[in-house]
């Protein structure tokens, strides 16, 4: 971490303070962003129920995963722009909020179809489920992309850019513990809850047809009968995460304040961008630092680049991983949920050790620690891949270690962008490599939709790690980037403070009317 005294001319009670406001904001973001991940990733635990019971296809699943995750990078960069000028914390609790009701009606959404077509089975009843899930999952991702820009708002505005890299990588183990409670919770919920219909021979049948496989084969029948043995259990996968999200939203706004000015704290010492001072915060000048900090900022756009192949590499497996390896390598759905949670438990730790190798190797520049992750990640992600006859336990550690690496990068293109941007412009930074993260989120959805079902598992993983590949190679034209945006800011703040003073002298006034400091 650096030696820089971050808290310079500061008594002892305000540096007491502020460090318990700075905690305080990190705790309840990172439980209040958990939380939003709780209802967005129960959707992968519950896609094999609903292919069971109602024989929705791959294909179908990428599709509307794809254009839901459209929407959520949509949202994150519109958001970007609203959180920028407007109540971080008050956002953030509304947005969960309406998560939650949008988890409520996916639950309900057989009800909604059959009372639509009047019935409860056939072609127009699955299509009508279908239409009514697409329609839920979409207004999920549109809520979703409200969660992470106020959290990009907040944290700069609370913590130091010579510490940004650690804090806010402790910060991002937040996608990781949501997502593994996620997968876990629900796969406990896909094993233990829903009525026990095993008896039941046409819907043994029934299953057996949607997954196409042999009842009478010892292995298929097993799979068979845990999703005969828990039918309707998916629905809780949405109903009991929707009930915690709405505590979720109460806790957010409570807890949270948006700046340090806020609770009567002065800003940190080296963050002022001078955007205030100089421009009043008029409309124009506002669109002249947006320009010159995040639309002409060649290290945003490679960013946002680089944000593309990370999350095909990461959503590929978060998303698809439980479905790959009830399919591909014949998990049970609990023990595929585990192996997922694992996977995001590995995450935890290796986004927490991105954050502090950036900060103390790599002295927070964090493009070159994402070079090292994605390129450790790709190898890993090619053993899994190249060696499938090995132990399971082997397989899932390798596994494992893929999401210990690949979360590095995602949780530090958040925090670099934030650091070039600065903090007047970070939210709109995160929200532009947000929806090119989205993209190839929508990429990998349709994608791997398409191939697995026509040319198998194996080549999904093919094009995963070809992409990892062109993701190491992005961030290795950024080795020679600055650590942040701050200098880029002080100068345009002083371009524009000399054009103000050349307009005052051609115009007759006083310069030093004017003279604020720098």
């Amino acid at each position: 971490m650096s030696k820089e005294n971050i808290f310079e001319g500061w008594d002892k009670q305000t540096i007491k303070k502020y460090q318990h406001w700075q905690l305080r904001t990190i705790l309840v973001s990172m439980i209040g962003y958990a939380i939003y991940y709780f209802v967005r990733k129960n959707f992968s635990i519950a896609m094999p129920g609903l292919t069971a019971q109602y024989g929705i296809s791959n294909t179908s699943f990428g599709i509307v995963i794809g254009i839901g995750s459209l929407v959520y990078g949509l949202s994150r960069f519109i958001n970007g722009f609203v959180v920028d000028r407007f109540s971080a914390r008050v956002i953030m609790a509304i947005g969960l909020l309406l998560c939650a009701l949008s988890n409520l009606a996916f639950g309900f959404g057989v009800n909604i179809s059959g009372w639509i077509t009047g019935t409860d089975a056939g072609p127009d009843f699955i299509n009508m489920l279908v239409m009514v899930m697409a329609v839920t999952i979409i207004c999920n991702q549109l809520f979703q992309g409200v969660g992470y820009p106020p959290c990009a708002r907040l944290l700069p505005c609370w913590i130091h850019p010579s510490q940004l890299a650690t804090k806010m990588s402790i910060w991002n183990t937040s996608h990781s513990i949501g997502a593994a409670l996620a997968v876990v919770v629900c796969g406990y919920i896909m094993g233990t809850m829903g009525t026990d219909l095993s008896s039941d021979h046409s819907i043994i049948a029934k299953i057996a047809a949607n997954l196409n496989l042999d009842p009478n084969n010892q292995e298929h029948l097993k799979t068979i009968m845990s999703y005969a043995q828990h039918w309707d259990a998916w629905k809780y996968c949405f109903w009991i995460p929707a009930g915690i999200a709405v505590c979720g939203a109460l806790w957010l706004y409570f807890g949270l304040r948006d700046d340090p000015r806020s609770v009567g704290l002065p800003e940190l010492p080296g963050t002022k961008t001078g955007m205030s001072e100089a421009a009043g915060e008029k409309p124009a000048s506002r669109k002249q630092f947006l320009k010159v900090m995040v639309w002409t900022n060649r290290w945003i756009w490679t960013l946002c680049i680089a944000n593309i192949f990370v999350y095909v590499m990461r959503m590929g497996i978060l998303d698809w991983g439980p479905k790959f390896l009830t399919e591909a390598r014949n998990m049970s759905i609990e023990d595929a949920a585990w192996s997922v949670g694992v996977f995001e438990i590995f995450a935890i730790v290796g986004t927490i050790g991105a954050g502090w190798a950036t900060d103390h190797i790599f002295k927070g520049k964090a493009h070159r620690m994402c070079l090292v992750c994605m390129t450790c990640a790709v190898i890993f992600m090619s053993i899994f891949i190249f060696m499938p006859g090995l132990p399971v336990i082997v397989s899932i550690i390798i596994l494992a270690m893929a999401g210990f690496f690949i979360y590095g990068p995602q949780a530090l293109i958040g925090i670099a962008s934030a650091n070039h941007a600065t903090k007047e412009a970070s939210a709109t930074a995160n929200g532009l490599a947000g929806i090119f993260g989205y993209v190839g989120s929508f990429l990998s959805a349709i994608g791997i939709g398409i191939v697995a079902d026509h040319w198998g598992w194996n080549m999904v993983f093919y094009i995963i790690i070809g992409v990892g590949c062109l993701g190491a190679i992005t961030f290795l034209t950024m080795w020679l980037a600055p650590r942040d945006g701050y200098e880029r800011s002080n100068k345009f703040y002083a371009s524009l403070k000399s054009e103000a003073l050349k307009v005052n002298k051609l115009e007759g006034n006083d310069p030093h009317t004017d003279d604020t400091d720098a």
